[in-house]
């Protein structure tokens, strides 16, 4: 396998990916000449309906006088009024008093860990699954445990084992287009993972952000439940812009309470230009058109990234009509890590596997792979350079 060539940057040294925050680091790093297939967001142009400049005066419009002060503690009541309609589209009938605005989905997530999780907590999560979520929870004290994630959820049999001898609290969980793997959660599934929560006093934490992306009808644990053991967090980080940080939690109402008295706390306040900048972008028609384009995008780039692995010869974990990622085997590919590294050098940066797992040290065949950046002929030229290379 060739060697991986010098790098001055730290934060661009592959060898750091056994380091949970590496990924983290290098999606803040903007690359142009870098094929980015490892990245976790579609590309800027499949955006462009959304631009941020079209809606400002508009948000002006709504409030001036109150731009200048802090926001109610739940969030912007409009954009609060704009998902209620939004999630019962999805199948999910909740009030305003259930719906806590965050600064994306990650300060989300921070507040139910913190509500939810003290030293010591027993905590599961998929896995492979969301690299911040197990460092967050790490670094909350948390002891983390990973239900193996299958191509239609987690794996019951593990689960039921786990839940059996380990009584844990919270399970962390993705139904769909899951980060890494790209796979959604199975109906029957669905219904015996209720089953078990009640069975054994459990709380799902379903996190959403890309519910956009997947038709309205798809199946998820909070509309099955309607929040009676689920926590639904979703965001518009995916879909709009990771700029605007606006994400949010439906829940139980007197949950909602907490966790807005505990938002305060932390935030004393939500950032109410970009609630409003959403809501103005929710309430305009051009957002049902931009959703439109966005999944016909996303589907007809996930067949063909789909095609292309095939006629390589890689193994897809799971296959959907439409998912941003894909958890990809490369043949021969023992280690992703190493297949990186080897990549690195032709302007190719991948997601190696090792880095969705607890244990970020232990050796992955599996990385994940962004669909739209697939598509990119300087990463399809490298991969089949290597593996004619390795055929030798």
């Amino acid at each position: 396998m060739r060697k991986p060539r010098a790098a001055d940057e730290d934060s661009g040294q592959l060898v750091r990916a056994m380091d949970t925050v590496w990924l983290a680091r290098e999606q803040l790093i903007t690359q142009p000449e870098v094929a980015a297939v490892g990245d976790g967001f579609p590309p800027i142009e499949w955006l462009a309906d959304m631009r941020m400049d079209r809606y400002h005066q508009k948000v002006v419009r709504t409030g001036l006088g109150s731009l200048f002060r802090y926001g109610n503690r739940f969030g912007y009541a409009p954009l609060r009024d704009s998902l209620v309609r939004k999630l019962g589209v999805l199948g999910l009938a909740v009030t305003p008093h259930q719906l806590v605005l965050t600064q994306g989905a990650n300060d989300a997530l921070d507040l139910v860990i913190r509500y939810f999780v003290p030293p010591g907590a027993t905590v599961l999560v998929d896995e492979p699954g969301y690299y911040l979520l197990f460092g967050k929870l790490k670094l909350a004290g948390a002891r983390v445990i990973g239900v193996p994630r299958q191509a239609d959820g987690p794996d019951l049999a593990a689960l039921e084992n786990i839940l059996t001898t380990e009584r844990p609290r919270l399970f962390f969980t993705q139904s769909l287009a899951h980060n890494p793997t790209g796979s959604d959660l199975g109906a029957p599934k669905a219904y015996r993972l209720l089953q078990l929560a009640e069975k054994h006093n459990l709380v799902f934490v379903e996190d959403d952000p890309f519910a956009d992306f997947k038709p309205p009808s798809s199946v998820r644990l909070s509309t099955l439940d309607q929040l009676e053991r689920t926590l639904y967090i979703g965001s518009f980080s995916k879909s709009f812009s990771a700029a605007l940080r606006v994400g949010y939690i439906a829940c139980s109402a007197a949950l909602a309470n907490d966790l807005a008295d505990l938002k305060a706390l932390i935030h004393v306040s939500g950032s109410e230009y970009c609630e409003r900048m959403v809501d103005v972008m929710l309430r305009e028609g051009r957002y049902e058109r931009h959703l439109v384009k966005l999944r016909q995008k996303l589907g007809a780039a996930t067949q063909q990234a789909q095609s292309w692995l095939d006629a390589q010869g890689c193994e897809v974990f799971a296959r959907n009509a439409q998912t941003l990622y894909l958890w990809v085997r490369f043949p021969g590919v023992e280690d992703s890590l190493q297949w990186a590294e080897a990549l690195l050098p032709h302007g190719v940066k991948m997601a190696p596997g090792r880095v969705f797992h607890l244990d970020p040290a232990a050796p992955s065949p599996w990385s994940r792979c962004n669909v739209a950046a697939m598509l990119d002929p300087r990463f399809q030229d490298a991969v089949k350079k290597e593996l004619l290379a390795a055929r030798r």
